[in-house]
């Protein structure tokens, strides 16, 4: 935690909620420190193809952008206007309601009305108006409209990038705005100025490079799976063998990287691989891992629809390289955001695979009959529904658990019962979130959409505010001391945020968990979990 970053108690403290004595036109954009990630990296925006890759400073007045910046915005404008009819009909059809403005967790957490999706949708709105209507043309201000400037522009840039896309909003808008699909666009025109986030451009850049956000090596990855084989044999007694690049079988295997390089997450990791190794010793199921398509993470959500579509496309083509008959997918938010709501215009359908069926139970799996592509929560719980696995759920009692349903895989694909579903069946101790804070109104973890920087703490600890609310709820009603979750962004983001505001919550991966319960074929007395940590009843054991 940055040792700038305001005191939980004086964070709260400074929130206020109500209306401003100014007309938010009139108010000038602050850019300060911990409320904004740092410019992108120029090498990286030059990597990626997109123009004005040079340094500068969001704090500094010259952006160094080229002199006909503004032109270049109104025809960026333009062109997406004719090309995505959502964008038109979205800048229209708005009639500034607010049953949006107390949606959206980093309203709540900073007060700033700019942060209310309304007003930040406005902030392109007015432009928009501006430029493309006969009533912004001749009344102005009065109708709403604004020209673009630089303390616009600036505007811009820094409330585009305090959304999480997390798309909360749109679930409570009359008419069905798509506040992140705003964002998305925004944060596309931006990028015609170079006008990005490192903690954006750099991951996709590596991902461009590497096949993994992270940018490292096919062997890397290969080791550090392997590392993950030698601690598992030490809890366990059991070798895995995991299988890499092996073309014709049964399935391919993709997760955020994330999971393989970022605690918690390396327990997750551990998860999976222990999972594939029971289903190959008892099921004779074959699935393999690709150092190439090592990335199931999807950044280029966070920076355009061409960049989403190429990293999503990487993952179609390693599939049909290897000869599998379906792709099988970790616990990932914009991963399955973009598969379940963009593939089939982007990539789609993937005919070249086979309907997903599991060849274990038989299920076929219809929600992926055109993306080929299975969420590994689904398949699990699929597997425990046949009695295919062999569980012991007291390994996780000393566990209380509640369950964070990561936006993308809740609103972005409706999977609300499955993580419960697995939960239930692998642990003896489980409690849900009060009503309005989670399934299809779950709220974001706070640094998703790329904002999961260290140097904009203050603003992601105002984000995780109202998530870290509803668990600190849980965790004094009943004794809940750990979040599980199917979101590498998640894993990575909300245990600095349960430090700051629940200390004491750890949080989990759903195949973590899983892990711990299963009985491996062979294996011996099990001491610890995968943390290292005494399993309930052998903590003199592990002395």
């Amino acid at each position: 935690m940055a040792d700038e970053t305001p005191k939980a108690k004086e964070l709260i403290g400074q929130l206020d909620h109500r209306p401003p004595a100014q007309h938010w036109m009139d108010v000038p954009v602050n850019i300060r420190k911990g409320m904004y990630c740092y410019a992108s990296n120029p090498k990286s925006v030059e990597y990626l193809g997109l123009p004005n890759a040079r340094p500068w400073n969001p704090v500094e007045d010259d952006w160094k952008l080229p002199e006909n910046w503004q032109q270049i915005l109104h025809e960026g404008f333009k062109e997406r206007l004719e090309k995505f009819r959502s964008i038109k009909v979205f800048m229209d059809i708005c009639v500034r309601c607010g049953a949006c403005a107390d949606k959206c967790h980093f309203f709540i957490g900073t007060g700033d009305p700019k942060n209310m999706p309304v007003l930040r949708a406005e902030l392109l709105r007015s432009v928009y108006r501006n430029d493309f209507t006969t009533m912004g043309k001749l009344l102005g201000r009065m109708a709403g409209a604004r020209p673009m400037t630089m303390s616009v522009l600036k505007e811009w840039w820094y409330y585009l990038f305090q959304c999480t896309e997390c798309r909360r909003c749109s679930l409570y808008c009359p008419y069905g705005i798509d506040t992140a699909e705003i964002t998305m666009f925004g944060r596309e025109l931006l990028n015609l100025l170079g006008l990005n986030i490192d903690w954006i451009a750099t991951p996709v850049a590596n991902c461009y490079r590497t096949g993994n956000h992270l940018g490292i090596q096919p062997h890397a990855f290969k080791d550090m799976l392997d590392f993950f084989v030698d601690d598992i044999e030490e809890i366990t007694g059991v070798r895995m063998e995991p299988n890499f690049n092996q073309k014709g079988a049964d399935i391919l295997f993709i997760t955020p990287s994330g999971d393989v390089f970022a605690d918690p997450g390396t327990y997750t990791a551990m998860g999976y691989l222990m999972l594939f190794h029971f289903l190959k010793e008892k099921y004779g199921l074959s699935v393999t891992w690709s150092t190439y398509a090592s990335e199931g993470g999807n950044f280029g959500s966070f920076t355009s629809h061409e960049t989403m579509k190429r990293l999503n496309a990487k993952m179609y083509l390693e599939a049909k390289r290897l000869g599998v008959k379906w792709i099988l997918g970790g616990e990932c938010g914009h991963m399955w955001r973009v598969i379940n709501q963009y593939m089939d215009t982007m990539n789609g359908p993937a005919d070249f695979l086979q309907a997903p069926v599991n060849p274990i139970t038989g299920t076929r799996f219809e929600n992926a009959a055109s993306t080929k592509m299975v969420h590994l929560t689904e398949f699990t719980a699929d597997l425990i529904k046949h009695g295919k696995l062999d569980l012991d759920p007291s390994r996780n009692d000393n566990k209380i658990i509640t369950f964070h349903d990561s936006c993308n895989p809740a609103r972005g694909m409706g999977m609300f019962d499955e993580p419960r579903y697995v939960i239930k069946n692998v642990a003896n101790h489980f409690y849900d979130m009060p009503a309005n804070t989670i399934r299809e109104q779950t709220f974001c973890c706070g640094s998703g959409s790329g904002l999961n920087a260290g140097e904009n703490m203050e603003m992601r600890m105002a984000g995780g505010l109202p998530r870290a609310n509803a668990v600190k709820y849980v965790h004094e009603k009943f004794g809940v001391n750990m979040l599980a979750c199917v979101c590498a962004i998640d894993r990575a983001a909300l245990p600095a945020s349960m430090d700051y505001w629940v200390p004491g919550m750890q949080v989990t991966g759903v195949t973590e968990l899983v892990a711990n319960a299963l009985i491996l074929p062979g294996e011996q007395e099990r001491t610890t979990d995968l943390r290292g940590e005494p399993l309930p009843g052998m903590e003199e054991a592990d002395e």
